[in-house]
């Protein structure tokens, strides 16, 4: 059994120090993508205070499909280019939006979620998903956030 459990007094920087060590010790060696992401969901969900929603959507068939998450009921699919998810995946770039209701063509699958993060996947230069957070905060996440969750997605690029 596996308890990570996050110091909430610890800086940021050591904060995502240990989300990505508890991540590796539970992805490491293990080949299913789909497990991956449930056990990264749940880390994410644990160690990220102020996010109401935490999870992957999966590039399938040209269109994102959800994947294991931690939150509220979402979005199943997603097309390329529409919302926060979409614009990441469609452009491979991160997405911090600091007011979702501001960004145009925003998807709001939970009422509450004010600011977002995502980030693509990549693995071989193409994304093949997206890590997404959701908080009920406006401008949630900032630089290190951003930096901490791409760090993230590419430990990830070969085990989801």
């Amino acid at each position: 059994m596996f308890d990570f459990t996050p110091d909430p007094a610890a800086p940021k920087a050591d904060l995502y120090k240990d989300l990505l060590a508890a991540a590796d010790a539970l992805t490491s060696g293990e080949s299913d993508g789909v497990a991956n992401m449930a056990n990264v969901a749940a880390l994410l969900a644990e160690f990220l205070p102020d996010c109401n929603w935490t999870g992957f959507y999966r590039m399938v068939d040209g269109e994102l499909v959800l994947g294991p998450f931690a939150g509220r009921p979402a979005c199943i699919r997603i097309p390329l280019g529409v919302g926060v998810c979409g614009a990441a995946a469609k452009s491979g770039e991160t997405q911090r939006v600091e007011d979702v209701h501001a960004f145009p063509g925003h998807i709001a699958c939970d009422a509450l979620s004010r600011s977002e993060l995502v980030v693509p996947i990549m693995r071989d230069g193409t994304v093949i998903g997206v890590i997404d957070l959701d908080s009920p905060d406006l401008a949630r996440f900032d630089a290190e956030d951003q930096a901490g969750i791409e760090a993230l997605a590419a430990m990830l690029s070969d085990r989801v």
